[in-house]
């Protein structure tokens, strides 16, 4: 199979078209003012094309910050695209198109990937989703697009979630979650005063999460929302760990980017080595493929603005790109399997 990436800094669509032939998948990552007559356009150039859209930032070797990037997988690949509706209430109301995608692809868990753009409710449209793709054990990769909006063949959604099952029929495909966090295991914690609802955490221990925040890393209250990017909370998960990222402060309680429940186990993390962990993603990657085709990826936004105030983004970029076609997009919020995570990259590979 064969990836493409094309971009226009501008929002010129037809600029970021240029070059592409033939394409079985098109994933379009747009600016929230052009998003509507991108996915028009798009539609009326590549009818009958499977395709799946969001708002937000995307890369190869560079980032398009507001621009639009278009992925697109041809050459040897069977694809279809779909939506799930009302995830904020009901997903699984839908979930017959996905059974009935399942069986056009018919794809097993060594050839197949789910790819997702979720306009919110992740952890709800993650249990939905992976209830049928864990039947095949075929994993996901996706992740939350801005603006409450996602796109599929054409149409604009609100409160749902975009997919594509994408068959490789040359070769197998993995996927991979990175972590560049570890914890920190003389702070754990049990929540309480939880409001699931809200994403809130209003104690650790007992006493006022924000303040055993600020204590621990003797910061002031305006720093905690730049101190997340170095220490956000993790729950254990098996022998994984999902990171917690800190979203507000509200009053003494913290809110957070996905739901903490009362009695969850919950450890502070500490930044690692960031090239490090890349370095060894990568080589895992390659002793897993000696030949690859394409990795597509999701980073998270708070990544990015890690990786940026470190001046490390296009040198990330850069050694992602020596394992092939590389291209993904900005996220707010990632999906690995039936996680829904934070702070992470999660990515796929094709042979």
């Amino acid at each position: 199979m064969r990836q493409f990436f094309g971009m226009s800094s501008s929002g010129n669509l037809s600029e970021a078209l240029r070059g592409l032939s033939n394409p079985q998948l098109i994933m379009l990552l747009s600016n929230g003012e052009q998003f509507e007559e991108h996915v028009k356009k798009l539609e009326e150039l590549y009818p009958g094309v499977p395709s799946i859209g969001c708002i937000g930032m995307s890369y190869d070797t560079h980032i398009v910050e507001k621009g639009v990037g278009i992925i697109a997988f041809s050459d040897g690949i069977c694809a279809v695209a779909n939506v799930l509706e009302n995830v904020s209430t009901m997903p699984v109301k839908y979930i017959k198109r996905l059974e009935s995608d399942m069986v056009k692809v018919d794809g097993t868990h060594n050839d197949t990937i789910c790819i997702d753009f979720c306009s919110g409710n992740d952890a709800c449209v993650l249990t939905t989703i992976y209830s049928v793709l864990k039947r095949r054990n075929i994993s996901l990769v996706g992740g939350t697009g801005d603006a409450g909006r996602v796109s599929a063949n054409g149409r604009i959604y609100e409160d749902a979630v975009a997919y594509a099952l994408v068959k490789n029929q040359h070769g197998k495909v993995k996927a991979y979650k990175e972590n560049i966090y570890h914890p920190l295991e003389e702070y754990r914690f049990i929540a309480s005063k939880t409001d699931k609802a809200k994403y809130i955490i209003g104690e650790l221990n007992g006493k006022p999460a924000k303040t055993v925040y600020q204590n621990i890393l003797h910061i002031t209250e305006k720093e905690i929302l730049t101190q997340t990017f170095k220490n956000p909370f993790g729950k254990i998960n098996g022998n994984d760990i999902c990171i917690i990222s800190i979203k507000d402060v509200t009053g003494n309680a913290l809110t957070c980017f996905r739901q903490v429940n009362d009695s969850d186990v919950l450890y502070l993390l500490e930044l690692g080595d960031i090239k490090d962990t890349v370095r060894q993603t990568i080589q895992t990657i390659r002793n897993d493929f000696p030949k690859i085709s394409a990795v597509f990826s999701v980073n998270c936004l708070f990544r990015y603005l890690l990786f940026t105030e470190n001046h490390y983004m296009q040198q990330y970029l850069q050694e992602m790109g020596t394992l092939g076609s590389h291209a993904g997009f900005v996220g707010y919020g990632e999906h690995y399997n039936n996680q829904f995570v934070n702070q992470s990259m999660t990515c796929v590979v094709f042979e």
